[in-house]
């Protein structure tokens, strides 16, 4: 493969794929802490240019972390669909990104294609695309998956009911619960992030939300986004789980700083599928965010955009029900300002459903970021138009026991009635019944908790 070339009289020589899949990314101040940007524009410039010119066959052949060091890079390559790679391997990335926007092709063939790239080519696609290519490409692809309910139809955006407590406690939980189903927020996800990670805890909020879902009932799943190993103890002691839940990196060496490995994240598929209480075949929920690997000082001098697409690599394995990255979540060491947690956010969208995954975006950003609300909103219009299949929603956007900010529940409802789409159809038909919804629009008792009280005993 060439890692050579010229560029008004002033040559650029790469040494390897792995730095010029680095140099290629768009700025991100994880990319420069970590000592492997592109030093400035020009060199940038080039680099894209040589890695558009690159095979997919030379990516495959020169891993950016050998599967013999790392079973991460193992799976990915286990998972490939061969006969789906024979056909594309002599394609340049070049050419793979002509043909994804091509609009003579559409989402399944996407898809299709997609089985037969690594996560390092869908990256490396990624660098050369502008964030109108990502927000194209991504929006022609739909990724329907089921747990109790389905969501990721066309037209369909869902969205995460977040009810975080500081103290977990579940009155409070359920209160910001009523709030969340009052604007139709909850299709995707009733899931709480626990303050206290013990197995008991985590049955306590997992039973309250079943008995609202039961009591009402709301066509959901819930979750509790513990430590995988801490929801498996609650399951196996009777708590009510539709869903199992973990966070991903894109190398061994930082899962293991989460504590996980790919066997026990078998042993966790065996049991959700066992002894959860979902009825679909979909039963996974797993969280990324660019940058992670760093922190663990487990990224190998590879760039953040391209671990992130290796999470999805992994995550694919075990089809989930949904995805989604935590985009600003992490700092400005990762993700410098607005600019740069747009660009992520749009990167990681189309890399998941390029890889077949069912992705959602937690719109955020932290109280030290170079960025503001108003920036959260234009990111969610953008990944909404990109075809996102959920969004999560916290009380005023403001999460009081995470201390971040992301999108509310009535933003979701209003980017709904914005860009006509609608929340998941079986949630749909629900609203409807409650008569919070009507002919695609809230009605006057929308964004009422206290209706779920007053109602008590009605339905």
């Amino acid at each position: 493969m060439n890692k050579k070339i010229s560029i008004l009289g002033k040559t650029y020589q790469f040494n390897s794929l792995k730095e010029i899949m680095a140099k290629a990314n768009e700025e991100k101040s994880g990319d420069q802490l970590a000592k492997i940007a592109a030093n400035d524009v020009s060199e940038r410039i080039a680099a894209k240019y040589v890695l558009s010119e690159t095979r997919l066959s030379d990516i495959r052949e020169n891993p950016l972390l050998s599967p013999k060091e790392d079973e991460v890079t193992k799976l990915i390559e286990s998972d490939l669909d061969e006969s789906e790679y024979a056909k594309i391997k002599n394609w340049t990335l070049s050419e793979l990104r002509e043909y994804l926007l091509s609009r003579d092709v559409d989402g399944e063939t996407m898809l299709k294609v997609g089985r037969g790239l690594t996560s390092e080519m869908i990256a490396g696609v990624t660098k050369l695309m502008t964030n109108l290519d990502l927000i194209q490409a991504a929006s022609k692809i739909r990724v329907i998956t089921t747990c109790n309910a389905s969501m990721g139809q066309n037209g369909v955006l869902a969205g995460r009911a977040q009810p975080n407590h500081p103290s977990d406690s579940l009155q409070g939980i359920q209160a910001s619960l009523y709030e969340a189903l009052s604007y139709g927020i909850g299709d995707a996800v009733i899931g709480i992030n626990p303050v206290i990670d013990t197995s008991s805890s985590v049955k306590e909020i997992l039973l309250m939300t079943k008995e609202v879902m039961n009591t009402w009932n709301v066509p959901t799943q819930n979750c509790v986004l513990a430590h995988v190993t801490t929801q498996m103890k609650a399951i196996q002691q009777g708590a009510p789980a539709d869903l199992i839940f973990q966070s991903l990196a894109g190398t061994e060496k930082a899962n293991d700083a989460f504590g996980i490995n790919i066997e026990l994240l078998d042993e966790a598929n065996e049991l959700i599928y066992k002894e959860g209480t979902a009825t679909g075949p979909n039963r996974w929920y797993f969280e990324t965010g660019q940058g992670s690997e760093l922190s663990s000082e487990s990224h190998h001098d590879i760039d953040q955009v391209t671990l992130e697409a290796r999470c999805y690599g992994l995550a694919r394995h075990y089809k989930p029900f949904m995805v989604n990255t935590v985009v600003g979540f992490i700092g400005p060491e990762y993700l410098y300002d607005s600019k740069q947690v747009t660009r992520a956010g749009l990167e990681d969208h189309f890399m998941a459903k390029l890889h077949g995954l069912p992705m959602g975006v937690d719109v955020c950003y932290t109280n030290h970021m170079k960025a503001d609300q108003n920036d959260m909103d234009n990111l969610a219009v953008l990944l909404a138009s990109a075809g996102v299949n959920f969004l999560i929603g916290v009380p005023m956007a403001d999460d009081c026991m995470l201390n971040y900010q992301s999108t509310s529940y009535h933003d979701i409802a209003t980017l709904r009635e914005l860009l006509h789409l609608s929340p998941a159809p079986a949630f749909e038909r629900w609203l409807e019944d409650m008569g919070l919804m009507e002919n695609g629009k809230l009605t006057k008792r929308a964004g009422d908790p206290t209706f779920f009280l007053s109602q008590r005993g009605v339905h």
